[in-house]
């Protein structure tokens, strides 16, 4: 499983999807190999389907044939959730991103998640927050060490 770590900082996760992904052999070696970057990868809805774009997939040493690293890539969807998720992406502000690439039953699947982007002051609050709470587990760890 490769989880994309920044989102959690960049966005808010509203909602949670789960799409089959469309691959070529050499893809899925990468992948289970561990060598993809999720940077600036979104999802785009056009012409009735869902598209991961710019999801970076290195190609594999024993491939044949030249695939573009970063080319879009089919996700597998009822028409009923693509159509779902188009009348959601309308809305202002929000965007579909991949959380994590898995394979279940050998079947290469993505996580994606409808995000809403955090603000900076947002960022800010969870990082005081989260400072806190470690000086708290500090404060009671050392009082039960010499308490």
């Amino acid at each position: 499983m490769i989880v994309n770590k920044r989102i959690a900082h960049e966005y808010e996760i509203l909602e949670r999807e789960e799409a089959g992904i469309v691959l070529k052999g050499c893809e899925v070696k990468s992948i289970r190999e561990g060598r993809i970057s999720f940077t600036d990868s979104f999802v785009k809805i056009r012409g009735g389907e869902a598209w991961l774009c710019n999801l970076h997939i290195t190609p594999c040493s024993t491939g044949t044939g030249e695939l573009d690293p970063k080319r879009d890539r089919k996700l597998l969807l009822h028409k009923r959730q693509i159509k779902r998720l188009s009348g959601i992406l309308s809305q202002k502000g929000l965007t579909l991103l991949p959380l994590k690439i898995y394979f279940k039953k050998n079947k290469a699947k993505v996580e994606l998640g409808l995000a809403k982007g955090k603000r900076k002051y947002d960022k800010r609050e969870i990082l005081k927050r989260k400072d806190i709470e470690r000086e708290m587990r500090r404060e009671i760890k050392e009082r039960g060490r010499f308490g």
